[in-house]
């Protein structure tokens, strides 16, 4: 016990410093037609309290409180949370944005009405906590919501490659198991009367080539721009090439851009 917190803070410290690397404002633009889609289908109403977690700069929180909810979000990445805040208030927005831990939320037990997280809460390193956290602040018969990439799906895919030329932590369960519906049953079910998924699509769609989208990651996502970081040039230039092969190998365009469908789980838990 002595030596598993240090060794998990260091973990969390550089998961902060990865998502905090680039901008993922610019990577988060990109995804706001299906994170937008998903707060439709969750039917938020005027009033109802709700949470996202992982808010990243507010792709759920914002339609949410454009919806008329009191809308809280939480991340452990402060410059995404300063960008949320100013997207907020462009659009003359109240919603409260501050920095938390998806396996320590800061709120009571029962707080919302619903807990959301798109491509979030799923990163953190201890799932079964995240479960438990997600569940403990959600009132008795309000929802869990969440969006998880696949393991099989394209996005899967493309973290298997990278996990290649840098391994991530030992003994940490990949961050795609939650989008096996099996395995979010486990971690969900003991907490939930109900639990639907659906296999859904966020389709990528850049103007540009399937090479230019490696650099476009590599500069403006964090996880990616790090992990180049951590390689000597060759082997920078080794998982530049594979993952642009990866992404024109699912390249729907013949015009010059890149357009991927990407596969997640949809999870709708009522506790």
């Amino acid at each position: 016990m002595t030596t598993a917190q240090p060794d998990l803070q260091q973990i969390k410290e550089r998961m902060r410093a990865a998502w905090m690397a680039g901008d993922f404002g610019k990577i988060a633009e990109y995804s706001r037609p299906c994170a937008e889609e998903f707060v439709s289908r969750l039917e938020v109403g005027c009033g109802m309290r709700v949470l996202d977690v992982a808010c990243g700069t507010g792709n759920l929180a914002i339609p949410a409180a454009r919806a008329g909810a009191q809308v809280t979000g939480a991340d452990i990445a402060t410059n995404l949370i300063e960008q949320a805040r100013g997207r907020a208030a462009e659009e003359k927005l109240k919603v409260q944005f501050e920095e938390g831990d998806a396996e320590q939320l800061p709120y009571a037990d029962a707080s919302f009405d619903l807990v959301m997280s798109m491509f979030g809460a799923m990163f953190a390193p201890r799932p079964e906590v995240v479960a438990a956290e997600l569940l403990r602040v959600c009132r008795p018969g309000g929802r869990i919501a969440m969006a998880n990439w696949t393991p099989e799906g394209f996005v899967g895919k493309s973290f298997r490659v990278t996990g290649r030329h840098t391994p991530p932590p030992a003994n940490l369960p990949a961050p795609v198991l939650w989008g096996d519906e099996t395995v979010v049953r486990q971690r969900l079910g003991p907490g939930a009367t109900k639990i639907t998924t659906a296999k859904r699509f966020l389709e990528f769609d850049y103007p540009f080539p399937p090479s230019e989208t490696v650099s476009f990651f590599r500069e403006y996502f964090g996880p990616t721009k790090t992990a180049f970081s951590r390689l000597e040039a060759a082997a920078q230039e080794a998982m530049a090439a594979e993952l642009a092969a990866l992404w024109q190998e699912h390249n729907r365009s013949q015009d010059g851009r890149t357009q991927v469908s990407a596969e997640f789980l949809e999870v709708v838990a009522v506790k």
